[in-house]
């Protein structure tokens, strides 16, 4: 009878180990799922930041094509302005 208890309480023990591993395992599956869903919302949030690049990107391109314009729209004027003083003055 002794020997029957003493190996009860080893396999009680055995036992014990095994949930405090399932527990473990548990936790650790948690964890990773936890990882998971943040490693995925890091990804849809990159995917915005580059939709914004690329918004911005495009926004810049017009925007150097349009200071492009106004800049020799300027030049334009300065010219047409110096060639009516100097005609004035020759005249």
């Amino acid at each position: 009878m002794p020997n029957d208890l003493h190996r009860l309480d080893r396999i009680e023990a055995k036992i014990d180990k095994l949930s405090d591993a399932l527990i473990a395992i548990a936790r650790t599956e948690e964890k990773l799922i936890q990882m998971e869903l943040k490693n995925s919302a890091n990804y849809d949030r990159m995917n915005k930041f580059s939709q914004k690049l690329d918004d911005i990107e495009k926004s810049v391109a017009d925007n150097a094509a349009t200071v492009g314009l106004i800049n020799k729209l300027f030049w334009v004027a300065v010219v047409a302005i110096s060639g009516s003083i100097a005609a004035q003055l020759w005249m």
